[in-house]
């Protein structure tokens, strides 16, 4: 099946990969660190403020991709630190509601730069 790579103005533009691609009505988007679309950190050592930023950049690439977060149809979450599995929850809850996606959660030593704490990729369906 042909696929289309997205080129996406909502979020900050990328070197040596894209944020999205699309197959059919599958959307596969790639893992999302706390840039804003300016390509600067946000939040740097604050979690929280990092989760959100994660947050927006799914939110804004599924509608300019033409869905919702809630076309999310499975996710994976890399958080560098155990503790951080209860902030990461309960921001989520404003941005998802129940029955969530089905969703791996690792958590690691470290992303591509160790001040990015969370990465979220997604899979979606669009109608």
């Amino acid at each position: 099946m042909a696929h289309e790579i997205l080129k996406l103005k909502s979020v900050h533009s990328t070197v040596g990969y894209s944020h999205a691609a699309k197959a059919g009505n599958s959307l596969y988007v790639a893992g999302q660190i706390a840039q804003d679309v300016d390509g600067n950190l946000v939040g740097k050592g604050d979690f929280e403020t990092q989760v959100r930023q994660v947050y927006t950049n799914l939110k804004n690439i599924m509608l300019e991709a033409g869905g919702s977060l809630q076309d999310i149809v499975k996710m994976t979450t890399f958080l560098t630190h155990y503790n951080y599995i209860e902030t990461f929850r309960s921001v989520r809850n404003e941005y998802l509601s129940e029955p969530f996606p089905p969703n791996t959660l690792l958590i690691i030593e470290s992303l591509a730069l160790p001040d990015y704490m969370i990465e979220i990729e997604a899979i979606a369906v669009l109608d």
